[in-house]
């Protein structure tokens, strides 16, 4: 690839990325083109065609970048709980605030699911892309629990799905009565008791005399 190409590149994709979410947000995945896209990003349907093949493709990529935002936020969020006076809901305040990209996130992840549900294929695809995110989580849950002082009883990668389920289903309902249901109500109100419920006290090490 010619030198110019290869530092274009990674600004041609950031582009197509932007314009790929906003995009599929008020369009839909189905009803977005990859022509809407690409005069949404300014570029040509050959710069498309040269970083991804399809529109699935764009939204694997969209899922991966929006699968580090979440651990990056987790891991900066656990790292700052050491000295919070309540570290559990202190951590979920800070991980549930919703802003405009995460609602653009939601409508086109929600859509795209269900794409994956009628495409055996596609929800292959995109069960894996769930299972690396969700390996990340399983470890930052296994930090969070050391940071608690308590050791988990039940399976973590059984929690992580559980947790989710959680997030995406309170975020569906707080999308829809803004007014009625605040994004971490649920968890701040029913995680706490659960992760409780579901762990044990560490045993302190005795000292030596």
């Amino acid at each position: 690839m010619p030198k110019g190409q290869t530092k274009r590149r990674p600004k041609t994709t950031e582009r197509l990325l932007d314009a790929a979410l906003e995009t599929f947000a008020d369009r839909g995945f189905y009803g977005a083109s990859i022509e809407e896209i690409c005069d949404r990003a300014d570029l040509t349907r050959g710069a498309f065609y040269y970083n991804y093949r399809t529109k699935e493709d764009l939204f694997f990529a969209l899922f991966d970048l929006h699968a580090q935002r979440i651990i990056d936020r987790l891991t900066q969020a656990i790292e700052e709980m050491r000295d919070a006076p309540d570290p559990l809901s202190t951590l979920i305040a800070r991980t549930s605030a919703v802003d405009d990209t995460e609602r653009r996130w939601y409508l086109l992840s929600t859509e795209f699911t269900l794409h994956a549900i009628r495409n055996p294929e596609t929800a292959r695809a995109l069960a894996e892309h769930d299972r690396r995110l969700r390996d990340e989580i399983v470890r930052l849950l296994g930090t969070l629990f050391d940071r608690l002082g308590r050791q988990a009883t039940v399976d973590l990668d059984s929690l992580a799905r559980l947790i989710t389920a959680l997030h995406e289903g309170a975020l569906a309902q707080s999308l829809v009565e803004p007014d009625q249901l605040a994004p971490d109500e649920l968890a701040t109100t029913y995680l706490p008791p659960l992760i409780k419920s579901i762990s044990r006290s560490r045993a302190k090490r005795k000292t030596s005399p």
